[in-house]
């Protein structure tokens, strides 16, 4: 299951400002809470203090809450990884491993009595996950997630993104990354340049870089890694299918309503016959066939553009068409609509027999 998430730092905000986040996020069905115990300096007893409380309204939320430790939290708090007992008192659901150990530590918490799941890092690439199944772990307690970035240019390139993760996924390991709330200004440490897996997506809107990360197969759940992100934010990335490619559009004010009925309503997807030029949705065709689609808007076609043919191209009059190429326009089709300039470059992730949809923007 693709699922949301949100990052709280209890000892960046206060209780009551997380808990009203945490409501928040909950009300628009974020399932997951991601907090970091690296940057806590607190004692043992103080920790325990700051963080119970939110934890548990969290769960209280229906909400998944892992803590962010490495083996240094581990030293610092006297905790032992054959003894996970503390991270239990707390009240988390499991621990995320910022950075591991030998491979048979980790094998061993796997076993942890408390139930505990241990999230790895999958940023680190190395052969860390083959290295802990090797020692025979139990892979059903085992996630993965990605680091995030706060210092600009130093987020994950894709290549490198793409490379581990998709050994998690071969290995059937639930996935996890970040995405950056540009409204949003708190994480764990004093540098702000943003909070994002991978740096090409620091500057993209916030939907955009969910719906990249699902996209591409690999991921399972999407974190803001910041907070406190708006409510528009996370009203919009709700509201995002997870499994459906769905693209920010522009409907051309002079479309007629069933134009605007195909782009918007109905059931697209992809041709296994492929073009380089566009991406063809055939349906409506056949469904509208016989209906006149008149000519009203047939300038040439730049990437991006939603094209509607229409009846002067006989049996393919109705046919949905995203342009992927320059083309020039025949004056038999009319361009209807464009994809939003963030969203194009979800193009490249449309494969044969996906399915998409489109969603409406306000022009600018």
């Amino acid at each position: 299951m693709r699922r949301l998430g949100i990052s709280v730092y209890p000892n960046h905000s206060s209780v009551a400002e997380i808990k009203e986040y945490m409501s928040l996020a909950a009300s628009y069905r974020f399932k997951r809470v991601f907090t970091c115990l690296l940057s806590v300096e607190e004692g043992k007893e103080q920790i325990v203090k700051d963080f119970t409380e939110t934890i548990a309204y969290a769960k209280n939320l229906g909400m998944e809450v892992i803590a962010d430790v490495s083996p240094k939290v581990f030293g610092e708090l006297g905790i032992s990884y054959q003894d996970l007992a503390f991270f239990k008192e707390i009240g988390a659901d499991g621990i995320r491993l910022d950075m591991g150990f030998t491979g048979n530590e980790e094998s061993i918490m796997t076993f942890n009595p408390q139930d505990l799941f241990i999230e790895l890092n999958i940023s680190s690439g190395t052969r860390y996950l083959e290295n802990i199944l090797s020692y025979q772990a139990n892979a059903d307690r085992l996630l993965g997630c990605h680091n995030f970035y706060p210092h600009r240019y130093t987020g994950l390139s894709y290549e490198h993104f793409f490379k581990t993760t998709q050994i998690y996924k071969e290995n059937g390991i639930h996935t996890a990354a970040f995405v950056n709330s540009p409204s949003a200004t708190i994480g764990p440490w004093p540098v702000e340049e943003g909070l994002c897996t991978l740096e090409m997506h620091r500057q993209w809107p916030i939907t955009t870089q969910a719906k990249h990360l699902w996209a591409t197969d690999l991921i399972d759940d999407v974190i803001i890694a910041n907070a406190f992100a708006s409510e528009a934010e996370l009203k919009a990335l709700s509201e995002i299918d997870p499994y459906k490619l769905t693209f920010d559009c522009v409907i051309d004010a002079k479309t007629p309503e069933l134009e605007r009925k195909i782009v918007l309503e109905e059931f697209h997807f992809n041709r296994g016959d492929v073009s380089d030029y566009v991406v063809r949705s055939t349906q409506s065709r056949v469904k509208y066939k016989g209906h006149s689609f008149e000519p009203f808007n047939t300038i040439n076609m730049q990437t991006g553009d939603i094209i509607v043919e229409t009846s002067l191209y006989a049996h393919y009059a109705g046919e949905l068409q995203i342009a992927l190429l320059p083309m020039e326009n025949s004056g038999k089709s009319n361009v209807v609509g464009k994809i939003s300039a963030a969203d194009q470059v979800l193009l490249p992730y449309l494969r044969p027999w996906q399915k998409f949809a489109f969603n409406e923007i306000n022009e600018g």
